[in-house]
């Protein structure tokens, strides 16, 4: 170990006694009042010693004035070197910054606001296939030709060729683009489809507490409205005003106690006959039944008497 190291590590006398010379330059620095007791020194050198010194400032807890004092060589005088406000080791600091686009969350996004996309966002890829400039009706396309293309797009389409330009069929391709729905500066990468996916799935998956107390899944629903391109594999949107994914992208996996099939009403059951029928009416003859035997013991009798007559 060098005698300079050792020597560092040791505080000048001369310069660790300058508390008073310190607290004038640090009560100079700051404002009235706010310089507290003096609460460490650290030998910064040979001949160089920082002075620490509680700040009482509101909104700077556990901050300190930190003065820097050195002395030349053979010289008896101390001078300041500089008067700053640092933070302590418990001292309350604002949260690292972070740059706007990570800082950005779903729902950020209000009238008015602009959300530009960087040139190389890996969500986007560009639109047009073996073209080296952007579409015309593109918001990037440059601004001093936008009227020259357009006329020559017009012309190849009503088939009048502009004068001293040859017939590449660039018309006729971007009326088929636009068409099918292709006329777009940039579209979805790969990338952008399977972030996209997983969000949706996060959401309202097969995974989520609603999905797994479901009574069955949103591809057998009459709810469902199915989406164009890849995604209509695995994803739909719900229709159902009394499903808490009503408008939202949901996986076909996903469900909810709002199923269309789920939501029809059962028969009332049917009671079982009584023991005792108390409910049909019983027959309640005006006039007695008359009686068989008697009837039959009548015309036997009148029969033997008019034998005997």
């Amino acid at each position: 170990m060098s005698a300079a190291t050792t020597r560092s590590r040791t505080p000048d006398r001369l310069c660790a006694e300058a508390v008073d010379l310190a607290r004038a330059a640090a009560e100079e620095a700051a404002a009235p009042g706010v310089v507290g007791e003096h609460v460490a020194l650290v030998s910064e050198g040979d001949r160089v010693v920082t002075h620490f010194f509680e700040c009482r400032e509101l909104g700077y807890r556990g901050w300190r004035w930190a003065v820097t004092v050195a002395r030349a060589s053979r010289a008896k005088v101390v001078t300041v070197d500089e008067a700053v406000l640092l933070p302590g080791p418990d001292a309350l600091l604002a949260p690292e910054w972070v740059p706007w686009s990570e800082r950005l969350r779903p729902g950020d996004l209000g009238p008015g606001d602009l959300l530009p996309t960087q040139a190389d966002d890996l969500r986007l890829e560009p639109g047009y296939t073996g073209e080296d400039e952007p579409p015309p009706n593109s918001a990037v396309a440059p601004s001093h030709d936008l009227e020259e293309r357009v006329e020559e797009e017009d012309a190849e389409l009503t088939g009048r060729a502009p004068a001293g330009t040859g017939d590449d069929g660039r018309g006729a391709i971007a009326a088929v683009a636009d068409e099918l729905g292709m006329r777009r500066a940039r579209v979805l990468s790969r990338y952008g489809l399977h972030i996209a996916a997983d969000r949706w799935d996060e959401s309202f998956g097969a995974k989520t507490p609603m999905a797994q107390a479901a009574p069955a899944q949103c591809v057998t629903c009459g709810f469902l409205v199915p989406i164009a391109g890849s995604l209509r594999q695995a994803f739909g949107v719900c229709a159902n005003e009394f499903s808490p994914a009503d408008g939202r992208v949901v996986s076909l996996a996903y469900g909810c106690g709002g199923h269309s099939e789920a939501a029809v009403m059962p028969k009332p059951p049917v009671p079982a006959p009584p023991v005792h029928d108390t409910v049909a009416t019983d027959e309640f003859p005006l006039r007695p039944a008359p009686d068989s035997g008697s009837v039959t013991a009548e015309t036997d009798t009148a029969s033997e008497d008019l034998g005997h007559s």
